[in-house]
């Protein structure tokens, strides 16, 4: 009987640590666009989602992700929200703590013109470097439509 129950917490302990709400690392070269289903390649530009179940949803742009959650999930049913940072790319940084950079000069994989950064002045900076707008999350989030019929317009000029 002890033997049952040691056994019973410790398969319960495993589950409760693999459900958790943790980010996975995006495979580059490997894992597919949660959104648009395309390779994820560039690290410059990749972003995930956790949801508040503990699912990761990887996907190849900011732009494919912001287009999830308007369209699929809904700004306020995810855990984590991460980017890559154009700068440092390759690891996960908090989304909603970052800044996003359009601009013409810096096209990104769905060809919307969106780069994210950590630090207020790298984003400054680049857009110094490159002309364009520099965003937080709030005002990308809220004003993604604007953007998306801007850069619709420059793809198509």
């Amino acid at each position: 009987m002890k033997y049952l129950t040691t056994t019973t917490y410790l398969v319960a302990t495993l589950l409760l640590i693999s459900c958790g709400q943790n980010p996975v690392p995006i495979d580059y070269g490997a894992d597919g666009c949660h959104f648009c289903r395309m390779t994820i390649v560039d690290e410059r530009f990749g972003a995930e989602i956790v949801t508040k179940k503990g699912k990761p949803l990887k996907f190849d742009a900011i732009e494919c992700m912001i287009n999830h959650l308007h369209q699929v999930e809904g700004p306020t049913d995810q855990y984590l929200v991460l980017i890559s940072d154009y700068v440092n790319p390759g690891g996960l940084i908090d989304a909603k703590q970052g800044y996003y950079l359009h601009s013409k000069n810096v096209p990104s994989p769905m060809g919307m013109y969106l780069s994210g950064y950590e630090d207020k002045t790298a984003a400054e900076e680049k857009a110094k470097e490159q002309g364009g707008t520099v965003y937080t999350w709030p005002q990308l989030v809220n004003g993604f439509r604007t953007l998306s019929d801007t850069s619709a317009e420059k793809v198509n000029r």
